[in-house]
C-alpha cells in the first residue's frame, strides 16, 4: 500500500465545498480574492490535503470569526512568513481540531445572528 501525499493536487472546489459544508460561491469568492493556495502564481482549479486546511481555515475566519479579506491575507502572509513548515503544519492540524469541535448548529446560529 502506498502512503498518501497530501500535497498532490486531486480535489477540485466543489468537493472542497462539500466537504466544508460550505457554498461553492463562497469560496469562489475567497479563491477570486487570492486567499487560497496559489501554484506558480496563478489560481490552481485542483487542490491538495494540506491546501484544505488553509481552505478551512480560511473559510472559519470569514465566517466564524467575520474577518475581511484584507484581514485574512495578513494572517496567512504572517503565518507563511513566520512560522517554518513544521509549525505552520502543527499549527494548522490544532486549527483543523477545534474545527472539528464545532457543530453545525453552532454555525447555522453564528450565521443567523
Amino acid at each position: 500500500m502506498a502512503l498518501l501525499n497530501n500535497d498532490k493536487d486531486v480535489l477540485p472546489l466543489s468537493s472542497i465545498s462539500e466537504l466544508l459544508n460550505a457554498k461553492i460561491r463562497t469560496l469562489k469568492m475567497y479563491e477570486d480574492k487570492k486567499l487560497f493556495p496559489l501554484k506558480n502564481n496563478k489560481l490552481k482549479k485542483l487542490y491538495s490535503i494540506n491546501d484544505i486546511k488553509i481552505i478551512a481555515f480560511v473559510h472559519y475566519l470569514a465566517n466564524i470569526k467575520k474577518i475581511n479579506a484584507n484581514g485574512i491575507s495578513y494572517i496567512l502572509t504572517m503565518i507563511e512568513n513566520n512560522m517554518d513548515e513544521k509549525n505552520r503544519n502543527d499549527f494548522l492540524d490544532m486549527i483543523e481540531n477545534k474545527l472539528e469541535n464545532i457543530s453545525q448548529s453552532d454555525i447555522q446560529d453564528l450565521e443567523s445572528f
